[in-house]
């Protein structure tokens, strides 16, 4: 028969383990999108609003840093389900105030996934297709318009996932209150950015503002897995 005092110490042993867990799947993701993006800007990746003829050149030149992308994805979307999962069950133990902040991060974190799953599909599609053509085709083209467009549609869900779990943490006295507003801002300049997703998939330079929500919402995510992984 376990002691009193054993049985006390078992939930908090488990909430322990959890809370590295999600720390951990925070800051897996976060490093993983950022090596993602570096490798992007070191083989020249091309705005959306690139001329096609450039867009084949680049996808026909960069099939193996393609293919690294793509693992990656595979890597960091589960460790994305991970954290929203972890932060709603961190959440409802310590008493559920913000669970269903909470909630919305959950359900959409898991779109967001879905999002970038196609996405991701759309730019492998483009990589195989690419080293066979000598000229683009309308096919070829409309694959990469729906690439950006998906893109482009990721960013509300993006800034919903970035609110939900900033409100949802410091609401549950996971985080101070400069991480819920750095959360906050950086949700907020995505679900601007995601008004234009139309003008963003054609190009516009309005997607410099859903980067700078996204780099916020980086920073909100590394910071709080630090947070976690050592309380």
């Amino acid at each position: 028969m376990r002691s009193p005092k054993n049985t006390a110490t078992t939930p908090a042993r488990s909430w322990f383990v959890r809370g590295r867990l999600v720390g951990a799947a925070a800051i897996a993701f976060a490093l993983l999108v950022v090596i993602e993006n570096v490798l992007f800007a070191v083989t020249g990746a091309l705005p959306y609003g690139a001329p096609i003829e450039e867009v084949l050149a680049y996808y026909a030149a960069n099939r193996d840093a393609v293919a690294i992308v793509s693992g990656l994805v595979a890597l960091y979307l589960p460790l994305l389900l991970v954290f929203v999962t972890g932060l709603h069950g961190l959440v409802e133990r310590r008493g559920g105030a913000g669970a269903d902040w909470s909630r919305l991060a959950l359900a959409a974190g898991a779109t967001l996934s879905a999002i970038f799953v196609l996405v991701n599909v759309l730019q492998i599609g483009l990589a195989l297709s690419a080293g066979g053509l000598a000229e683009p085709t309308p096919a070829f083209g409309l694959v990469w318009q729906i690439h950006a467009a998906a893109f482009a549609l990721a960013l509300p869900m993006l800034g919903t996932t970035c609110i939900g779990s900033a409100l949802a943490a410091h609401a549950s006295g996971l985080t101070p209150a400069w991480q819920r507003l750095l959360g906050m801002v950086g949700g907020s300049l995505l679900l601007a950015a995601g008004l234009g997703n139309l003008a963003i998939a054609d190009g516009s330079p309005l997607i410099f503002v859903g980067l700078l929500g996204f780099v916020a919402w980086l920073v909100w995510l590394l910071a709080t897995g630090v947070r976690l992984v050592r309380s």
